[in-house]
């Protein structure tokens, strides 16, 4: 938790309280449900929470914003981010139902009423919001196909309404492939943390 703490100094009682929860939550729930690896359960405040909330360092939200977290897993990006901004509304999206009552639950138990859940695969999904956030799911040629048209046109952020991807390694090839009408930008998340487990490890942005 001194990992949260330290980068992010405005948080509520509220706040914290919820983020200092999640270790014990996640770690129960992993023995029923594997949705976080084993070798990272004791890393989650730094491999999952902080890595997360890179996406709160690069850009804040105002209230009302609506950020579709596709591929969500066991709750990442999604569940610290609505817990950061709790004005603005999350819909975590994922194919594997049992990671979705992962999800519920420790929304439930954190009453976390900012966040809805849905079971479904991307091309399926019928939603808008302002931003796509997704962490590792799948190449950015394909993310951008899912994301699309699923992105609103209206913008009422300062960043253009767009993807938000947390992404490692060289990216070089990846970012060539992207189609030239859509600008992007890399930066690099060892501009905000400075721990080791962060170099290499970038926020993708693509304005849709």
């Amino acid at each position: 938790m001194q990992h949260i703490l330290r980068y992010f100094d405005q948080l509520t009682v509220l706040q914290i309280d919820q983020l200092n929860k999640l270790q014990e939550l996640y770690s129960d729930w992993n023995e029923k449900i594997n949705v976080i690896s084993r070798k990272d359960i004791d890393n989650l405040y730094e491999r999952h929470v902080l890595h997360s909330l890179a996406v709160a360092k690069y850009s804040s939200f105002v209230e009302g914003t609506k950020i579709i977290d596709l591929g969500c897993g066991g709750g990442f990006p999604g569940i610290p981010l609505a817990i950061v901004y709790p004005n603005v509304n999350f819909h975590l999206v994922d194919s594997i139902r049992k990671k979705l009552t992962v999800v519920d639950a420790i929304c439930e138990e954190l009453e976390i009423t900012n966040i809805k859940t849905t079971h479904s695969r991307v091309e399926d999904l019928k939603d808008t919001a302002d931003f796509i956030i997704v962490r590792a799911v799948a190449q950015l040629p394909k993310l951008i196909s899912w994301s699309q048209k699923l992105v609103t046109e209206k913008h009422k952020n300062g960043l253009p309404n767009g993807m938000i991807c947390l992404k490692g390694g060289d990216l070089k090839s990846e970012l060539k492939s992207v189609p030239r009408q859509y600008y992007t930008e890399q930066t690099p998340i060892s501009k905000y943390f400075s721990e080791d487990f962060f170099k290499e490890k970038y926020v993708i942005y693509v304005q849709l």
